[in-house]
């Protein structure tokens, strides 16, 4: 029989493998957001998948191909639309600014003057930059720095949520396709770690996934869908960016409002009075209705989040994570909670 290891062997196995650990760490800490957001996107359409392979009798690569390209086309093509629309509304959108440079604002309402202690200073200031242009525009100078470093910071955000997004899309081909080995992986894991209990965690953890991205996600696609067709509907140019806008804020409470509200009252202010209430009547009850309707039933069947953890896991992943965390935050919540309950009915029973 060969000896058994020394403490010294031992301890130097266990130094080796936490360095081993922590390099790895390192090495995949930037694509730690792609291989999470590509494992919940493989989790949540695994069932579609095993149907197209069963369909393609049991060609993995090539079913894998196929979800890709329906993800990319989920997932993807609302951003190339939405940047195409900015880009042909560009010159307009700039002629516009200039023009309500060179009107300026209007002359301050009767109820300015009449406010206590600031109303005289504040109604006779509003007066001076509503009539002088070149005034306006020194006062608008001193937020031209602070808002060109917002829209920096909001376009890099976008634009690396966009790259960790195609990222994850390209990594689920590999899941998809070596799915059954790395499930098989991870049970025979989990079953070591905790035993019977392991599995059916991961089991909850699985349907949580797949209830809270249908609900969150399907909702959202719902919704932004629903909403550009009744901005196109009323005349809208920026339709498909005001639909992506709606996608984008879906998981945010009263997010959809904070689109069609302003897009309605634009339209009153511009003399469609018609139009204008057909999209607030159009987002009050049929977008916002979506919302109340779809998201409930879905979420039901894997876990149902409060209210605070959907907030705190769209704001914390929004910061954590960049515009893909919106989504990612509350699925990572949600997965949490859910093993939380399911670990606490277990100890009760037991």
């Amino acid at each position: 029989m060969p000896n058994p290891p020394s403490r010294i062997d031992q301890t130097l196995t266990l130094v080796v493998l936490a360095v081993l650990i922590v390099g790895c760490f390192f090495v995949l800490r930037p694509f730690m957001t792609a291989l999470a957001w590509a494992a919940i996107l493989c989790t949540t359409t695994w069932p579609l998948f095993l149907r197209l392979k069963a369909a393609l009798r049991g060609r993995a690569g090539l079913a894998a191909g196929g979800m890709v390209v329906l993800l990319s086309l989920l997932m993807l093509a609302p951003f190339v639309i939405a940047g195409a629309t900015i880009a042909d509304n560009a010159d307009q959108m700039v002629a516009w600014g200039r023009a309500a440079v060179e009107a300026g604002p209007p002359s301050p309402p009767a109820w300015v003057g009449d406010l206590p202690l600031v109303g005289a200073t504040a109604s006779a200031y509003w007066a001076s930059v509503a009539h002088d242009t070149a005034q306006l525009l020194r006062v608008l100078s001193n937020y031209l720095e602070p808002m060109r470093k917002f829209a920096l910071a909001l376009g890099a955000s976008i634009v690396g949520g966009l790259l960790q997004l195609a990222l994850s899309i390209f990594i689920a081909w590999f899941m998809f396709r070596d799915g059954d080995a790395i499930v098989e992986r991870l049970h025979a894991a989990t079953h070591r770690i905790a035993g019977a209990r392991g599995a059916q965690l991961a089991d909850v953890a699985g349907a949580t996934v797949r209830g809270v991205v249908l609900g969150i996600l399907g909702t959202a696609l719902v919704q932004g869908v629903v909403a550009g067709i009744g901005f196109w509907i009323a005349g809208i140019d920026a339709a498909p960016l005001l639909g992506l806008l709606t996608f984008v804020l879906s998981p945010v409470p009263i997010g959809p409002p904070m689109v069609w509200i302003p897009a309605g009252l634009w339209l009153i202010h511009g003399g469609e009075t018609g139009w204008g209430i057909f999209v607030l009547a159009w987002g009050a009850l049929v977008v916002s209705t979506i919302d109340n309707v779809i998201k409930p039933l879905i979420i039901s069947r894997g876990a149902e989040l409060p209210f605070v953890l959907v907030l705190l896991g769209v704001l914390g992943g929004a910061i954590a994570f960049g515009a893909i965390g919106v989504f990612l935050g509350p699925v990572l919540l949600a997965v949490g909670y859910a093993l939380v309950v399911e670990w606490a009915a277990t100890e009760a029973d037991d």
